[in-house]
């Protein structure tokens, strides 16, 4: 009996390998097929101002990239033209250097995969109707500098009581789940027609979403004065709930939800 089972054993065993050797054997020959996906990027050079934007073709084989966008472009500049230029720093979602425009819609270049359809081209321009410092590189100092306005701190006349702490209770530090999240990433305002056409004076989704987020905060006493800078026909009024901006953030959040919330406070004040 003893025998007999080690026999059958052994078989079982053999077979197996073989199952194994031809599994492995079908991944390998997977992979040795090239998947060549061509890339089309904006490509302008502001030391060449004669020369008009254009779109540059680079082709990939996915088997030796990375699944993300960002992957792509990095292999791009570090294998066939040094001279792309883009931002980019963390790679995980939380800086928000990389926004871009990929296929359409506004997201971050680290957190967008490649469309594995190789009969598809992907193409991949800066932030819509922004200016462009390079290639892939949005101006964003006119969006900066509007975040700067709504003073983004906490603001208070006194100190704590125990002159240590701004407590809060755990509801009132809930409301504010939603809005400190936000990167400033830019991808929901220049998402946003109201802001490509009143970007000098409309706040935009972004900054609007950062002036709740201080409006809603329980230890932040300067209330009044946050909603009067508010208090004119550009800064906030622009918005037509048009919504592309919840609909494009990468980090899931809801700008036209935290404008609306602004608007009420203001309207039943």
């Amino acid at each position: 009996m003893y025998k007999t089972f080690s026999k059958v054993a052994g078989v079982a065993r053999t077979a197996g390998t073989r199952t194994a050797r031809r599994s492995m054997a079908t991944v390998t020959d997977e992979k040795s097929v090239p998947r060549i996906k061509k890339f089309q990027i904006y490509r302008w050079n502001p030391d060449e101002p004669a020369v008009k934007p254009k779109m540059q073709d680079f082709e990939i084989d996915l088997n030796k990239c990375g699944p993300m966008v960002l992957d792509a472009i990095l292999k791009i500049k570090n294998e066939q033209d040094s001279t792309l230029t883009f931002r980019r720093s963390c790679r995980e979602g939380i800086c928000g250097s990389c926004a871009m425009n990929i296929n359409g819609v506004n997201t971050l270049a680290c957190l967008c995969r490649i469309d594995t359809d190789i009969s598809k081209e992907s193409k991949i321009y800066p932030l819509p109707h922004m200016f462009v410092v390079k290639d892939l590189v949005p101006d964003l100092t006119q969006f900066y500098k509007q975040y700067k306005s709504i003073k983004p701190y906490l603001q208070r006349n006194d100190l704590p009581a125990d002159g240590k702490e701004n407590l809060q209770s755990i509801a009132d530090r809930k409301k504010l789940d939603g809005l400190y999240e936000c990167i400033l990433c830019a991808c929901c305002s220049t998402s946003c027609p109201s802001y490509w056409w009143n970007s000098a004076e409309y706040l935009g989704p972004a900054i609007l979403l950062q002036t709740y987020r201080w409006l809603a905060d329980s230890r932040d006493q300067f209330t009044a004065q946050r909603k009067q800078a508010l208090e004119n026909s550009m800064s906030l009024y622009r918005c037509h709930t048009i919504m592309n901006c919840s609909r494009t953030c990468p980090k899931g959040l809801n700008p036209g939800l935290a404008i609306a919330e602004i608007k009420k406070s203001m309207s039943f004040e």
